[in-house]
């Protein structure tokens, strides 16, 4: 059983594994909820994490003051910080009870009143300016894009862990998430049926169908689509890969999950990123949303969309102050097919 976060003479109880809040703690909690901005607030985090900054654009308010008011609602459960370097992501509580609190106050708000209509128009608005800016950077560097990328990780090492990672067992059909310049649908070529890369960059296309051509991939496509909607039925694919893209997202968690509606039974999902680091000049200079990835986050994630982890590899960083170390995920979908073999791969 788990254990509550308060002592029992007050605070967070747990009752049949589940948290439940006494009602002094509740009444503060809703108390602390109990105001128009921070009501507000709540109901863009229901949507979106979000930083100071963004919440400052969208609300109109100060730093100082919205700094204030994320504080309160911290302090009594209902959302959670994550620090990423200079940055500070907030989001809804990723547990029980303040989750819940939060989804059922916000869900009884209307969602016509005059401003949260606004909020929805501004946190739309600060969303597309975060799409330009890293639209803007992949036309800007499409085409030298590896070259950018291998300053940071050497690529061949990278290459060479997926590869041993995923196998050689033929698959049927193949989806790399952000294509970039087709790298990875050259790499997996020679084991599957059928690939499609997703990249919402006309620029990085041009080059990813230069490269394959080139290559000689014939069994490969690429297509102009939103990786947040994925333009694929569930349970479609064998292998997804997402190579190097979370880290520009606002919203991670969305785009695994989308990774995992279209996984089939027994289907797996490699994920290559950054572990944790504090390089602010790649936010500043190349457009990326967050600062690396750590186990617990990618595990969390992934565990909540039913995934299991089949195995964990960190590519450690050379010795220069700048080295990134990139950290390899591979999960998979436990389902089973109606005869009861794993789909597209075979587990040891």
């Amino acid at each position: 059983m788990r254990k509550p976060l308060f002592a029992a003479s007050g605070g967070w109880l747990v009752d049949g594994g589940a948290e439940k809040l006494d009602v002094e703690t509740l009444v503060a909690t809703l108390k602390a909820a109990g105001e128009p901005t921070r009501l507000r607030i709540l109901a863009l985090l229901c949507r979106s994490e979000l930083t100071v900054k963004d919440l400052t654009a969208i609300l109109g308010q100060s730093q100082p003051r919205i700094s204030r008011h994320l504080k309160l609602l911290a302090d009594c459960g209902l959302i959670a910080r994550y620090p990423e370097g200079a940055w500070v992501y907030y989001r809804l509580a990723e547990s029980d009870p303040g989750r819940r609190i939060a989804q059922s106050l916000v869900g009884v708000a209307d969602p016509a009143d005059p401003e949260l209509v606004r909020d929805r128009e501004w946190l739309a608005a600060v969303k597309r300016q975060h799409q330009s800016e890293a639209s803007r950077y992949f036309a800007d560097n499409a085409a030298d894009w590896d070259t950018i990328r291998s300053l940071h990780v050497p690529d061949a090492a990278v290459e060479q862990a997926m590869a041993k990672l995923v196998g050689d067992r033929p698959i049927d059909r193949f989806l790399d998430i952000g294509t970039g310049t087709g790298r990875l649908l050259e790499l997996f070529a020679p084991i599957y049926r059928s690939g499609v890369g997703i990249d919402a960059s006309t620029a990085m296309l041009a080059v990813a169908r230069a490269n394959l051509d080139k290559a000689g991939v014939t069994q490969a496509q690429v297509r102009l689509g939103d990786i947040m909607k994925l333009p694929f039925a569930r349970d479609s694919f064998d292998l997804v890969a997402i190579h190097q893209v979370l880290h520009y997202l606002d919203d991670p968690a969305e785009a695994l999950g989308e990774a995992a509606r279209v996984l089939r039974p027994g289907g797996r999902l490699l994920v290559a990123d950054f572990a944790p680091h504090g390089l602010e000049f790649l936010r500043e200079k190349h457009a990326h949303r967050r600062l690396g990835f750590s186990h617990d986050a990618m595990l969390g994630w992934t565990r909540g969309l039913g995934l299991e982890t089949e195995k964990v590899l960190d590519l450690g960083a050379g010795a220069g102050a700048d080295s990134l170390t990139v950290t390899l995920w591979l999960v998979r979908d436990p389902r089973f097919t109606m005869a009861g073999v794993e789909r597209g791969w075979e587990s040891a």
